[in-house]
């Protein structure tokens, strides 16, 4: 990375990949076992991602959802990331990007970035999002994609709920044609080093960490939900559990528009993108692609793709330098064209990046909704998180500023104006 307030893993972190090392028997044979097949396997599948492009990317329809075949359900799981179509009516919609577009003129001095032409907010509680949210529709997507998630092993989990979808309050872009944006480049997000560092999140990934690799499992529970996504406090770190990013359209906005990228296969860049930092290409190789150029070692405390802010850690943020085989530059995928009303989501593991460049000739419009089951973790967040929208502050997990709360055209409770919407946010939850 070029960027200056981004530097290199401290030393410590050796002791982060000798730890894992002794965690497991046989580690090193077991783990270059699994690397060479899994880059055999990569190599299949990043040709057929780089020659489908958008196709790739699995599309259905929210009048499906409780329909599809096992083998559409088992699709989406794979690739992780799935268009969801006319989830909200397109005229409902449009209104919301309407309240956006005046509440921003309403309103001078409210944070965003560029400076100069403020297209990405910190505004989190406009009358738009707060609907949006709280929509039935929304939250019936939401609860469909957390119930892609189980328990593998069978155990019951207390006070969890996969049909019960809460909210979790974020931003939202209205971005401009012709701007240039830089500031999402492929990454990870939901924790960098804490899915090694971590013990618990460390769980989620044993199937790989023990060479098993091909039965690894995205979607188990067990561990997750206790998962320390944020070890750090950094800033906009998300302390909750979300199975899915996710955002609902207010415009119409497609590939080359400034639309979300993805590598479309949760799988496969999990796997690679926990055991990158136990191989290093050999000394005096070039091609970083061939799996013969590639060995073993744990000696460095580089972790690719994890960046030290100084206070914390930024990453997973592959590219094509750090994490070769996935071809980046060929299978970062625009997802298809969408309009007002569809939803896009991807798995909360999955690299996606947003495009540079937007070549379109109209705004590109989103508020950003994921997908956040209950859980104790989540609930508690979300009582804290409903404490700052009566305030009309911003969420726990994002900079504190001066607030919404004497903004013209801000959301109140009133505009939750569904049951399911009211206990997503908040007012009517119970945890056993």
């Amino acid at each position: 990375m070029s960027r200056p307030d981004l530097g290199p893993c401290p030393p410590r972190f050796v002791e982060i990949k000798k730890e894992i090392a002794a965690s497991y028997p046989n580690f090193q044979e077991r783990v270059t076992k699994a690397w060479n097949e899994l880059l055999v396997d990569l190599d299949k599948v990043t040709t057929d991602i780089a020659k489908e492009g958008t196709d790739y990317v699995p599309q259905v329809d929210f009048s499906e959802i409780g329909n599809l075949s096992p083998e559409r359900v088992e699709e989406v799981r794979r690739k992780g990331s799935v268009v969801i179509r006319n989830v909200v009516d397109d005229a409902e919609a449009t209104s919301w990007r309407e309240w956006l577009q005046e509440y921003v003129t309403k309103n001078p001095g409210i944070e965003g970035f560029p400076a100069d032409d403020k297209q990405f907010f910190q505004l989190y509680w406009t009358k738009s999002q707060v609907r949006a949210r709280g929509h039935p529709n929304v939250l019936a997507v939401t609860s469909w994609l957390n119930n892609m998630y189980h328990v593998r092993s069978g155990a019951k989990i207390e006070s969890v709920d996969l049909n019960t979808p809460l909210t979790y309050a974020d931003r939202f872009r209205i971005r401009h044609p012709g701007v240039q944006w830089d500031a999402h480049p492929p990454h990870v997000d939901g924790g960098g080093i804490e899915r090694w560092e971590d013990p618990t999140f460390r769980k989620c990934f044993e199937d790989l960490l023990s060479g098993d690799w091909r039965n690894h499992d995205p979607y188990d529970l067990e561990n997750r939900i206790n998962a320390r996504s944020s070890m750090y406090g950094r800033v906009g770190q998300a302390t909750v559990f979300r199975t899915y990013q996710g955002w609902l359209a207010v415009s119409e906005t497609g590939p080359h528009e400034g639309t979300l990228q993805v590598f479309p296969n949760v799988f496969l860049s999990n796997a690679y993108t926990i055991l990158r930092p136990f191989f290093v290409q050999k000394a005096g190789t070039e091609d970083s692609t061939d799996p013969k150029n590639w060995e073993y070692d744990v000696s460095s405390s580089d972790f690719p793709g994890v960046y030290s802010t100084g206070t914390g850690f930024r990453g997973p943020w592959p590219n094509t330098k750090t994490h070769p085989h996935l071809r980046l530059d060929e299978t970062m995928v625009s997802v298809p064209k969408v309009n007002p009303g569809d939803m896009v989501f991807w798995h909360c593991d999955v690299v996606h990046a947003v495009e540079k460049e937007h070549t379109g000739k109209g705004d590109s419009a989103v508020m950003y909704i994921p997908a956040v089951p209950l859980t104790p973790q989540n609930a508690a967040y979300v009582s804290r998180q409903k404490e700052n929208f009566v305030k009309g502050i911003p969420p726990p997990d994002f900079p504190p500023g001066h607030g919404e709360g004497d903004y013209a055209g801000v959301g109140r409770p009133d505009d939750l104006n569904s049951p399911v919407g009211k206990r997503a946010m908040g007012f009517s939850i119970e945890v056993a």
